[in-house]
């Protein structure tokens, strides 16, 4: 019987002595930025599946797989073995369905951070801004003021009153509930209109994190996509002034 919250961890993660590791959480979101940040980091970095996570709190679906195969929601931990510190992704197919299910499973995932030793957390995500964005910003917030410097330095913007409404979802509570458990926690949000999946505020995100923890990852197949969408953003916007110009011609 599956339980609220539960965590398996892979066998080949047998053992959980972990140097300096960190945490990057890429969870789906707006314009899907983090999660396009992480995954394509697990790719360029060669990361490893350690762990699934399958909770009540996800949506009542089922994943199909492309065999066809049906299987339960879940998210999933990976694990990159640095020289210098270890890095661990969270990733996944979805966030809560539910305020108090926001809660529960951010809270959980501060428990598994612990647990792990985790020093520091960088929560992804998008600044949903409501209109297209040509070189998007990069906007932060932090669960410490003495995080703030290294960011700002980092070409992270910190401007009042943005965003305005507050972080949603796992990217903002974590912050918040990493302090009783004294990790430092940062916040990168990639400015994106939020109507799209917007690989350009992806990109934005993935240079100033790669800086940050001073990992190189080679951003060249995410500008790719950045640019095919860029182009096909500029394509739509032409069709879109074309059809309104007929439209006042026709008047």
């Amino acid at each position: 019987m599956i339980e609220d919250i539960s965590i398996r961890y892979l066998d080949s993660f047998a053992d959980k002595t972990l140097n300096a590791p960190i945490l990057i959480e890429g969870l789906p979101g707006i314009g899907q930025v983090g999660k396009l940040v992480a995954e394509y980091m697990i790719q360029a970095l060669g990361a490893e599946k350690i762990g699934e996570i399958t909770s009540l709190y996800f949506p009542p679906q089922v994943i199909l797989d492309e065999d066809g195969t049906a299987r339960l929601s879940r998210n999933e931990l990976f694990l990159c073995r640095t020289p210098a510190k270890d890095i661990i992704f969270l990733v996944g197919d979805h966030q809560s369905t539910s305020g108090e299910g926001h809660y529960i499973l951010a809270d959980f995932y501060c428990d598994v951070a612990k647990e792990l030793g985790v020093r520091r957390i960088y929560t992804l995500g998008g600044f949903g801004v409501g209109h297209l964005v040509n070189e998007p910003r990069v906007l932060g917030a932090v669960n410490r003021p003495e995080l703030r410097e290294q960011l700002e330095a980092a070409g992270v913007m910190f401007q009042r009153p943005e965003p305005g409404g507050g972080i949603v979802g796992a990217a903002g509570l974590i912050l918040a509930l990493a302090v009783p458990r004294e990790i430092d926690a940062v916040c990168l949000m990639g400015e994106t209109s939020g109507y799209l999946v917007d690989p350009m505020a992806a990109s934005s995100v993935l240079g100033i994190l790669a800086n940050l923890i001073e990992i190189p990852v080679d951003p060249t197949n995410l500008n790719d996509r950045a640019a095919e969408m860029e182009k096909a953003i500029e394509n739509l916007v032409e069709s879109e002034q074309h059809k309104d110009e007929e439209l006042s011609y026709i008047g």
